[in-house]
């Protein structure tokens, strides 16, 4: 019982670790096992209150397949939005096996 639950603790651990691998390219910072992040993505010289919010949202599967549309364009027609104040970026990633990235546009 002991190695059957070794060798799947292996197997994910290298699949957290390829999917880690494969999701550098975002600048992300990631976490072996679990990352849980939000971060700042851009900001423009509007200022004043936000008053709406969009998000966007992709999914990733084994850091092999990942879909949807995390676009900022995507966040803005999902929040009503013309005119941007910033964006975030919110990363969920479990061992590379299941992660989410939303994207955060808040604006007028």
């Amino acid at each position: 019982m002991k190695k059957v639950i070794m060798k799947k603790f292996c197997f994910a651990f290298v699949l957290g670790v390829v999917g880690m691998l494969m999701g550098c390219a975002m600048l992300v910072p990631m976490g072996g096992l679990y990352t849980g992040v939000k971060l700042p993505f851009g900001a423009t010289g509007n200022s004043g209150v936000s008053s709406k919010t969009g998000v966007a949202e992709c999914r990733s599967v084994l850091g092999l397949v990942a879909v949807g549309d995390c676009s900022i364009d995507a966040a803005k027609k999902n929040g009503g939005i013309t005119k941007v104040n910033h964006v975030d970026m919110d990363v969920m990633n479990i061992l590379g096996i299941y992660g989410t990235y939303r994207v955060i546009v808040s604006g007028e």
